[in-house]
């Protein structure tokens, strides 16, 4: 077992640490509007395939998609914009898809909704995102 431990970390000994001057305080660097509404966007994606037993890697799919895996990924767009306040643009680029389409997803989760079945899964989605952004986003 020590032999594969060692093997393990070989390699690691070319890395180099910089020692900072002493009293300075480790300051992260925040992250980029951008950047934080992709990692969200993949955040909801892995949500989305959780709770509606999809495979992620299909709603991360480019391309058209069969049409449960479509409306899906169009609950999770319109989450990220209506409740996590995301911006068309910032979802279409998380989403790998434009933001036209996220337009287009908002609309029809919107008209979908008249159906109180469709409303509860919705509303379902939209407190599980919730709960899980709440500190992160300030919600």
């Amino acid at each position: 077992m020590h032999a594969n431990m060692t093997a393990s970390f070989e390699g690691l000994t070319n890395l180099k640490v910089e020692a900072s001057p002493v009293g300075s305080a480790f300051q992260p660097v925040p992250k980029r509007r951008d950047e934080v509404a992709m990692d969200v966007c993949e955040c909801l994606i892995d949500i989305a395939s959780a709770l509606f037993s999809l495979p992620s890697k299909e709603l991360r799919r480019s391309g058209r998609t069969a049409m449960s895996v479509s409306r899906v990924r169009q609950i999770a767009m319109y989450v990220a914009h209506v409740v996590l306040r995301l911006t068309m643009g910032d979802v279409g680029r998380g989403f790998g898809r434009d933001r036209t389409t996220v337009m287009h997803a908002c609309r029809i989760i919107e008209d979908l909704r008249d159906d109180p079945e469709f409303d509860r899964v919705v509303s379902m989605f939209e407190l599980v995102a919730s709960a899980a952004f709440r500190t992160r986003l300030g919600l």
